[in-house]
């Protein structure tokens, strides 16, 4: 009894060695934050569309072209024919690259008649890519000198092999029957170890394979079809299983896509998982129809009813989607562009993101509005507010961003900072305005959430990250004595003047001030409220000093000017001088920043100028030039689309 059991203790334990060595379900080291869609376009001059394109998303579903949807690799360059299509995408087993694999065929120059060959391309950057063409029928004429087709190549990792297997659909002259044949590539991906040899024959043919490991099963998707009497009755995405990538293939003969029976046919069905969701997406193209759509499942079982559909602003045709990490993202937007915002923000502690202002908006990869900036050992570090998603009717306003620059041209922006989430007591407000001060080696960034007040987060670095410093709002509604707005407590803008006194200004209708303790956390008196005449205080106040003399600016109006006043006191009296800046654009609100960077003043500003879906509530920040006259007053600033980074 005693050895019995010690035996089926052994063969357990070796049964779970087996299942943990031999599983496909890779970990790779990226973490995934959206996805690469290898396809090949299917509008425009027949010439263009058989070659190789890339879009990206950062859900699986909106799907935004590369290079505006211009191919990444022209396929008279890689391809015998001329043409590529079906191109098929995989990350290396280890993460050290990836492959692709396409049809050598040229449709729009040789018809339908014939294609022998495959393309196969490696990369170890998604960028560079080399290539081989393999010619079936010329590299192994004993086998595949009829061969009529071959069609639609996939790779697959074999983890008992190790090695990449790739597959794909032959037809030969001489039979009309569609099997898919497979071979394992060779060491550096240039060709086959040894002649491909058959790998699946469904029942009534097949074209179209992806193969997707989940639970110790290996699922085939293919496009099949059932036939009566040898005349086809019905076609759609079918799928087979089998515990090894070898065989056999057990087919169920079901049809998974909500278009198998109705005269719609689709091809091109690809499987892939979305990003830290237990969901795949069986992704298919409709191509009598002009469209590409997709239906779910949590099992490869069992799938959503209702087809879905993409958004994309291109025309797939049959094609691959891998996940992607951030670095990888912002890596093919430096190559072709077209990369969506959101991919584009750092996440990873660590990670950056670096660009070029091409003239205002200076950031045009999301929306930012409310700039603060201070200048800190040769370095000028722009803190902004985050208007979220785009096209929004009113403010929605999560956490706030930060960027820096030495040249005003080539900037670098970090991992979000702070976030609303970060105060505990701002449930249900908004990342409104605030500025970042440095003081004692540490930075206090001073922020608003609309109604529930003003609070002070610190970190030892301007990028971040901040907390809360001290759990709960420095200011609240309740110290702006006078007002009547529930919104009063806002924008808040700090300044320390040439004696280590700190001071905080803020308000909206009504502009308080009052002095901060050295420790930057704590008000420091009496709350006191800025008059004089022609003073019209809507919100955003700003302070700096030039030669003596301090100039508070501020948000005028409505739809917002920006206006100025100066004083030899900040507890004042003050002097209105005059309009500064004119409305901004298409924005009903307007926030300043004043700076002094490399013997340069700068002009922060925010208008709704970035499209599509720039406005009120989907800002940009944009940066111009401002003078002083000789008496010390300021020249209106000048709004440009050029801004100061090309000068």
């Amino acid at each position: 009894m005693k050895f019995y059991s010690k035996c089926m203790l052994i063969i357990v334990a070796l049964a779970i060695v087996f299942f943990k060595c031999f599983s496909q379900e890779v970990k790779y080291p990226n973490k995934f934050e959206g996805y690469l869609f290898a396809y090949f376009e299917g509008s425009g001059p027949g010439n263009v569309q058989e070659q190789l394109r890339f879009a990206v998303c950062s859900d699986g579903i909106n799907w935004y072209a590369l290079n505006q949807n211009d191919p990444v690799i022209k396929s008279d360059t890689i391809s015998n024919s001329g043409g590529i299509r079906d191109p098929h995408i995989l990350r290396k087993e280890d993460a050290s690259g990836f492959y692709i694999t396409a049809t050598d065929m040229n449709t729009h120059k040789n018809g339908w008649a014939k294609n022998t060959g495959i393309v196969m391309l490696k990369s170890s950057d998604l960028g560079h890519w080399s290539h081989s063409a393999v010619d079936l029928a010329k590299e192994y004429p004993a086998t595949f000198a009829k061969v009529k087709w071959v069609w639609a190549p996939q790779t697959i990792y074999d983890p008992i092999a190790k090695k990449y297997l790739v597959y794909f659909t032959i037809r030969f002259e001489d039979d009309d029957k569609l099997d898919f044949y497979c071979a394992y590539a060779n060491q550096d991906f240039t060709g086959f170890e040894k002649e491909p040899t058959l790998m699946f024959s469904p029942k009534f043919g097949g074209i179209d394979g992806d193969i997707i490991f989940k639970d110790g099963i290996y699922h085939f998707f293919y496009k099949g079809n059932t036939k009566v009497d040898g005349k086809e009755v019905k076609n759609g995405i079918q799928q087979a299983t089998s515990r090894s990538l070898q065989g056999p293939w057990v087919e169920d003969f079901k049809y998974l896509d909500a278009y198998a029976g109705t005269g719609t046919p689709v091809e091109g069905s690809s499987i892939f998982k979305l990003n830290n969701s237990p969901d795949y997406v069986l992704m298919y193209d409709l191509y009598t129809k002009g469209r590409y759509e997709y239906q779910k499942s949590t099992d490869l079982f069992n799938f959503s009813d209702a087809p879905l559909s993409f958004t994309k602003n291109f025309f797939p045709r049959h094609g691959s989607v891998i996940g992607i990490s951030g670095q990888e993202a912002r890596y093919l937007n430096s190559i072709w562009k077209g990369v969506p915002g959101e991919l584009l923000i750092p996440k990873l502690f660590g990670d950056r993101f670096q660009f070029v202002a091409e003239g205002n908006p200076i950031i045009t990869h999301q929306y930012t509005a409310d700039p603060a900036a201070i200048v800190d050992q040769g370095t000028l570090w722009l803190f902004t507010g985050h208007d979220a998603g785009g096209k929004q009717k009113t403010f929605k306003m999560e956490d706030w961003s930060v960027f820096s620059t030495t040249d005003m041209k080539n900037w670098t922006q970090y991992p979000v900072p702070l976030k609303l989430s970060d105060f505990s007591w701002a449930k249900g407000g908004d990342a409104y305005a605030g500025q970042v001060i440095k003081r004692n080696g540490k930075y206090y960034w001073y922020i608003s959430t609309n109604a529930l007040g003003i609070g002070v987060a610190v970190s030892d670095r301007p990028e971040g990250p901040y907390k809360d410093a001290i759990g709960k709002p420095l200011l609240t509604n309740k110290d702006c004595y006078d007002s009547k707005n529930y919104w009063a407590c806002i924008d808040p803008t700090v300044f320390v003047d040439k004696k280590g006194q700190g001071w905080i200004f803020w308000g909206n209708s009504e502009c308080y001030y009052a002095k901060l303790k050295e420790n930057m956390i704590e008000i420091d008196g009496a709350v006191k409220r800025i008059n004089f005449e022609g003073f019209n205080f809507t919100e955003a106040p700003w302070i700096h000093e030039e030669k003596g003399i301090y100039y508070l600016s501020y948000a005028t109006g409505f739809p917002e000017k920006i206006a100025y006043a100066t004083s030899k006191s900040l507890e004042g009296p003050w002097r209105y001088q005059g309009i500064l800046n004119e409305v901004a654009g298409n924005s009903d609100t307007n926030h300043q920043a004043i700076v002094k960077f490399k013997n340069k003043w700068y002009f922060f500003y925010h208008n709704g100028a970035m499209q599509p879906g720039g406005g009120s509530n989907n800002r940009s920040v944009c940066i111009d030039e401002i003078f002083y006259n000789k008496d010390g007053t300021l020249k209106r600033v000048i709004m440009t689309s050029e801004g100061v980074g090309k000068r």
